[in-house]
């Protein structure tokens, strides 16, 4: 009889996996797949941060709405600025912000103005009041004076019918600032996103559990929640659901009706007792569930009815890795918010990495400046999976290309700065 040769099964240790999708190719299949939430409200602009606006932003009037000064000092004419030889100009009134000088200036005047003060008629150039000499009700005026300096011209800044803000923006303070401005109090925002998560195991226990032999407490929906609650986004705990197949068609039925997205951890790999994936074929479609990269490789994507959803894995660094590079643009596409790159830079790498081509790997990195104020990035140490300590250590991700093989110090690397993922 003809021996038949064992083949084993691609793992997550292997560096190639010809059935794992490069993350350029998982992200476009991703966008492709989805469609915008629709159904917006009007919020007031206290509460309107960090959601995404439904609507262009359109100025009703001018900013600054009056030319006024930029500057305290000194409004005149600039016929009466000096040329080669100082000259006296008579202080005829004051100009303060809310209380125009109401009379025209004629040469040989000006008038004492503050900061933001209309410009009086007449008037078109401020001279600051450091640089005049003042005797009673006279000041002393020096060449070197420009016409128009320290004004700001009436619509400088926004002009009447600007498109100021548009849509799909995600509102920052400055925006909540600018709305005010204009005199807006209330803004059209899209609904919130609604997002139902969980996780899966035998083994997972919720804070304030007892654990028993070979039990671990729960991080995954912790982190889950904290890095959704940065998106603004609408949350649906659904707890820790065992590695039962019943139990976990069930709750994916129950999220799919409530849900927008259902984001879940663990259970995707392929393991006797990881049910998601097959949940998922008998529920609804997948899309692909192994992309290459390292951590992470083991990533469902799919639906259930019209409902969005991601089988991440299991493993805490894996979670965060996959979440901040598949899923996170992903629901900001789902909210309508306009496509953006997060920032990468190049900078020296100062520590040795070990790598074979196969996979893009996120190794959890520190920038820091160094004694000359250059940037450069370091390794946090150890890299596993399940050590969420390289996480909490590090400030950005080192991405190595998929081709690339090892990297030693003084090396240039791509890195992605965590300030910049949120």
């Amino acid at each position: 009889m003809e021996k038949k040769l064992f083949t084993p099964a691609a793992s997550c240790v292997d560096s190639h996996d010809s059935t794992a999708l490069p993350i350029a190719e998982a992200l476009q299949l991703i966008s492709q797949a989805l469609k915008p939430v629709r159904g917006w409200e009007s919020v007031a602009i206290r509460k309107a941060l960090d959601r995404v606006l439904a609507q262009e932003v359109i100025s009703p009037r001018e900013v600054p709405a009056h030319t006024n000064a930029a500057m305290d000092g000194y409004a005149l004419q600039n016929q009466d600025l000096p040329q080669s030889e100082p000259r006296m100009l008579k202080i005829v009134g004051t100009a303060l912000a809310g209380q125009p000088y109401e009379n025209q200036i004629r040469a040989g005047e000006c008038v004492r103005i503050m900061t933001g003060a209309v410009i009086p008629i007449g008037a078109d150039t401020v001279v600051m009041q450091e640089q005049v000499e003042r005797s009673a009700d006279r000041i002393r005026i020096f060449p070197g004076q420009k016409p128009g300096q320290n004004v700001r011209q009436a619509g400088e800044d926004i002009a009447l019918g600007q498109q100021v803000l548009k849509p799909g923006r995600r509102l920052t303070p400055a925006d909540i600032g600018l709305l005010s401005s204009l005199g807006f109090a209330e803004v059209k925002v899209w609904r919130r996103l609604r997002v139902a998560f969980f996780s899966t195991g035998d083994e997972l226990r919720s804070i304030g559990e007892t654990l028993a032999p070979g039990q671990i407490y729960d991080s995954n929906r912790y982190t889950l929640y904290a890095m959704l609650q940065r998106l603004n986004i609408d949350m649906i705990d659904m707890g820790v659901i065992p590695d039962q197949p019943e139990a976990l068609q069930e709750t994916l039925t129950t999220a799919a009706d409530s849900a927008d997205v259902i984001i879940s951890s663990g259970g995707v790999s392929v393991g006797e007792a990881d049910y998601v994936k097959e949940a998922l074929e008998n529920l609804g479609e997948i899309r692909f569930w192994k992309i290459a990269i390292k951590p992470g490789r083991p990533l469902a994507f799919g639906h259930i009815k019209d409902t969005v959803f991601f089988g991440l894995p299991g493993n805490p660094v894996s979670v965060m890795v996959t979440f901040y590079q598949c899923v996170q643009p992903a629901l900001l596409q789902l909210m309508g918010e306009s496509p953006s790159t997060p920032l990468t830079l190049k900078v020296p790498c100062h520590s040795k990495f070990r790598k074979k081509p196969g996979r893009t790997e996120y190794q959890r990195g520190i920038l820091e400046r160094d004694e000359q104020g250059q940037l450069g990035v370091k390794t946090t140490g150890r890299q596993g999976s399940g050590l969420l300590t390289s996480m909490s250590a590090a400030n950005c991700f080192i991405i190595l290309p998929r081709n690339s093989g090892d990297i030693e110090p003084g090396t240039w690397v791509e890195v992605q700065p965590f300030a910049h993922l949120v």
